[in-house]
């Protein structure tokens, strides 16, 4: 019989969005929370055992150190922001039962395997990059010596075994959104942009994209594309469609959904016999074609990573894209009628009060429906932290004390912590108060109550943030003058 296991999702800031789903692993500004999907593989091969997504149901830290007791394996997903506080989960659980075996997965051990296991005696091994198939053999008793990409401590040194190939075969792989039904309330997910309740999967791992701030393929899925066939993507998509009542949703959380064309293509024919709505990651290089048939499939929202409006920006983090491109593509999905949810970033390598200008000013122009700005985050492992550190830009805290993003990359001199912050409000508050963009959200809560209560929920949490957000830029700011007089 295998090792009972638990996969945890743990919890750690209050509405902590942390590593096993998110792509940028911090507390939003909107309360959000995607699907910890990547420790949906393992625990759907093995039968005893359960997911405990702790953040989006909730569940304390007290609450899931007393779940120890019931398990004979933990396998913790962990983040770089929420790091110490899963080691001090780690520490809390093995208290309450010591025979209890600890595996820490996720991009940080990876990156940093001896630091990972140096932090806790309580931590017995790690699995670098994917897990899937080293934490099932490991339940069913296959020795930590024989499984590829482990680091575990033997003879009082740490061992790390080398690692083997990627998994190619996807369609091999347990369809995720079964354990969701097993272990999930998919009604607790929650984005701002998506219709909810949604569920979430992917239909291929890794990503050819270059882009240098990316935690995922530098760190964890790796950059060699694999791929789901397109008849198992739509056969996961009936499933769902079946058993969620009340799903609104399906949304394609692939580093990028429509990275081919023909590919893109193929699956688009498939979706578009199940007549249902679903939503995915794109590139703007994405042609008109491509976008027609996405749209006719079902396709409703595009998720959109144009990151800057300043040229020399893009190229420098090998974004593979420009602006022309950007323009076009936008144009294109307004034209279809798709509609587009655009990130962007301040605080990239090249960033200036000019440059973060420039991309305000574009993205008022592409006027998509909603946006997020992010700060610039130089996660271990990336080409963006190897940059940072090599020009001693990196700065030691991620997140403030309840898990909010704090720039973690400075630019002395030319753009300071607290004015990124600044620009980050000025930002939303420059594209949200223009009249047609505040007009676009107050329209969908005229005649729909369930919008108008999540507009107002949503509206509060804001204000809170941005409230934080002010003292922090203020005390930056006087930090700053105090400073300048001793000198």
């Amino acid at each position: 019989m295998p090792l009972k296991t638990l996969f945890l999702n743990p919890p750690s800031f209050e509405g902590f969005d942390g590593g096993a789903g998110s792509r940028w692993p911090s507390t939003r500004e909107i309360e959000s929370y995607w699907y910890p999907v990547w420790l949906c593989y393992p625990a759907g091969m093995l039968e005893n055992s359960k997911l405990l997504d702790a953040p989006a149901h909730g569940v304390s830290i007290e609450q899931t150190v007393a779940m120890a007791k019931d398990y004979e394996l933990l396998v913790l997903f962990t983040s770089s922001p929420g790091f110490h506080v899963d080691v001090r989960i780690a520490n809390m659980m093995k208290d309450a039962n010591p025979a209890m075996k600890v595996c820490f997965v996720g991009p940080p051990v990876t990156i940093e395997p001896d630091k990972t296991l140096d932090a806790s005696p309580a931590i017995d091994f790690i699995v670098r990059r994917e897990f899937d198939h080293q934490i099932v053999a490991y339940a069913k008793g296959t020795p930590l010596s024989e499984l590829p990409g482990v680091s575990y401590r033997a003879d009082g040194k740490n061992v790390h075994n080398p690692e083997g190939p990627v998994i190619e075969n996807l369609d091999e792989l347990p369809w995720v959104s079964k354990v969701y039904k097993r272990d999930l309330d998919f009604k607790r997910y929650n984005v701002p942009f998506l219709l909810n309740p949604y569920i979430s999967f992917y239909t291929t791992r890794g990503c050819p994209a270059m882009c240098t701030f990316c935690l995922w393929p530098q760190t964890h899925s790796g950059h060699r594309w694999r791929l789901r066939s397109a008849k198992d993507i739509a056969a996961e998509c009936q499933y769902a469609l079946e058993n969620f009542p009340g799903l609104k949703e399906i949304f394609f959380d692939d580093d990028t959904f429509n990275y081919r064309k023909a590919r893109t293509l193929e699956v688009c024919a498939e979706l578009k016999n199940l007549n249902f709505t679903w939503s995915c990651t794109s590139r703007v290089t994405t042609d008109y074609e491509t976008l027609k048939a996405m749209k006719e499939a079902g396709a409703r929202l595009l998720i959109v990573g144009y990151e800057s409006g300043d040229e020399q920006i893009l190229r420098n983090i090998k974004k593979g894209a420009t602006i022309d491109m950007a323009k076009r593509f936008t144009e294109n999905c307004h034209k279809l009628g798709l509609t587009v949810h655009g990130d962007f970033i301040i605080g990239l390598p090249g960033e200036t009060r000019d440059t973060i200008r420039n991309t305000i000013d574009f993205a008022k122009k592409l006027d998509v429906e909603t946006i997020q700005v992010s700060i610039a985050h130089a996660f271990p492992g990336t080409e963006f932290y190897d940059y940072a550190k090599k020009n001693n830009l990196v700065s030691i805290q991620m997140s403030d004390a309840e898990g909010h993003q704090l720039p973690n990359v400075i630019y002395p001199g030319i753009l300071e912590k607290g004015e990124m912050v600044e620009w980050v409000e000025r930002f939303y508050g420059e594209y949200y108060f223009r009249p047609k963009a505040a007009w676009r959200i107050v329209r969908k809560s005229l005649f729909d109550n369930h919008e108008r209560k999540r507009l107002y929920k949503e509206a509060k949490d804001y204000l809170s943030l941005r409230a934080k957000r002010k003292k922090y830029v203020a005390a930056e700011k006087a930090g700053r003058l105090a400073a300048a007089e001793r000198v």
